[in-house]
């Protein structure tokens, strides 16, 4: 599961340098690239649908307790299938409506990022690493919204939608923070178990107003 979320990090560092090398062919041969992701989910679920879920966690932060992990249960494999597979019919309607473009491969790039920030997204199971990825979403649409960054209309939308955003994950943040002090731990799939805890606290107004507001 972490593979197949950095492996869209890795296409798209790769992408220009791909379409520098096999032009028109480039968006095509990287589409194979959120297929074989889209495939890898599609193949967990019969696990998901018989009621299992796939954890993993790599050590990240350890003096502060963040590790990098991930949970797949029904909702978030959902997500994860239709991330995926859009993410490849983009690249495909992409390598014909941006045939020739100068930015072709840059564009592939941050489409890739995007994917991948927002299937970290939805698979995130540490409260910390959900932030991390929200605001990659955040750096990546930014540049998919600036994408045509020679037009001051593009540049602007840019910018606002980075400002909006960016305030949002901030407050998000916030509500995170909130959340981790009232049940000590900073892994959602725990959480999911302190819901009683979370409405009885105090602080339970400004957490949810906070993370809605995110």
């Amino acid at each position: 599961m972490t593979a197949a979320i950095f492996s869209g990090f890795v296409l798209a560092a790769l992408a220009p340098w791909v379409r520098k090398v096999t032009r028109g062919w480039a968006g095509w041969l990287l589409t194979l690239g959120p297929l074989v992701i889209t495939a890898y989910f599609i193949a967990q679920a019969p696990r998901i649908a018989a009621g299992e879920t796939l954890t993993t966690s790599l050590r990240w932060i350890p003096m502060l307790g963040v590790d990098l992990a991930f949970y797949l249960d029904g909702l978030s494999l959902v997500f994860a299938i239709i991330i995926s597979g859009i993410g490849a019919l983009v690249l495909l309607y992409a390598s014909a409506y941006l045939a020739g473009d100068a930015l072709e491969g840059h564009f592939y790039l941050y489409l890739l990022f995007f994917m991948a920030s927002m299937l970290g997204v939805v698979l995130a199971n540490n409260l910390i690493t959900l932030f991390v990825f929200w605001e990659l979403t955040s750096l990546s649409s930014y540049l998919l919204i600036g994408f045509k960054h020679d037009q001051a209309t593009s540049r602007a939308a840019a910018l606002q939608a980075l400002l909006v955003t960016n305030a949002g994950g901030l407050a998000m943040l916030a509500g995170l923070v909130l959340i981790g002090q009232v049940t000590g731990s900073s892994t959602i799939s725990d959480l999911l178990s302190q819901g009683d805890a979370v409405r009885a606290s105090d602080l339970y107004v400004p957490m949810l107003l906070l993370v809605l507001l995110g």
